[in-house]
């Protein structure tokens, strides 16, 4: 998919995987992969622009280095979070060096800029909505951060998952408790993985002889 951001053409490859998954999991999978290697969609500043307009999250002039560093650190803090909290092992998961206790105050400074009130709902009652003393951009990332520390509490069957496919670094919150991989593509690679390494341990048989003591 290609986006035109002043004047230049912008190559977005899978800018958004999955939309109907929360948005900060669609921000996680920013960082994806496939058989030639892991990628980034937000690479750059254009990129940060045209993913946003991807993603619903609005159409934002004005980007700059700072925006894209701060979606960045979120995603990464994201990241980090989600693969402590699924147990994810997974290489190039998660950014280097960055601990969850760094991640974790990354993803507090964005939420501590969101605020809940009531108001009075459509058909009567009350609903509760947020706040955010940030604009444009920055808002949204506020209130994706906000998503993110709902999306880490959420317990089974709906909790957060990594996808077992292999070679994937996607994350996918379940819509069903049996629901092991983000799409049907990895769940038939990951079938036809396990198939050929059976077959393949049934082939060699049982070590015997002297290479069975070592």
């Amino acid at each position: 998919m290609s986006s035109t951001t002043e004047g230049t053409a912008v190559e977005l490859q899978v800018p958004v995987l999955y939309p109907t998954q929360p948005a900060a999991v669609r921000l996680m999978n920013t960082i994806w992969a496939d058989r030639a290697a892991v990628h980034d969609s937000l690479e750059s500043v254009a990129h940060l622009q045209a993913w946003a307009e991807e993603a619903g999250l609005g159409r934002h002039q004005g980007l700059g280095e700072h925006d894209l560093a701060r979606a960045r650190a979120l995603r990464d803090a994201l990241r980090r979070l989600a693969a402590e909290v699924t147990g994810d092992s997974r290489p190039h998961s998660v950014s280097e060096g960055l601990s969850s206790e760094a991640a974790l105050a990354v993803l507090n400074e964005f939420v501590s800029h969101c605020a809940p009130v009531l108001r009075h709902g459509p058909q009567g009652g009350y609903v509760r909505e947020w706040l955010t003393d940030g604009s444009g951009l920055q808002r949204e990332l506020n209130l994706i951060a906000l998503d993110g520390s709902e999306v880490l509490t959420r317990q089974a069957p709906h909790e957060l998952k990594a996808c077992g496919g292999p070679g994937c670094v996607l994350y996918f919150v379940r819509d069903h408790p049996r629901r092991e991989w983000c799409s049907a593509g990895c769940g038939n690679r990951a079938r036809v993985a396990r198939h050929y390494r059976r077959s393949r341990s049934s082939d060699e048989g049982p070590a015997t002889g002297r290479g069975a003591d070592h």
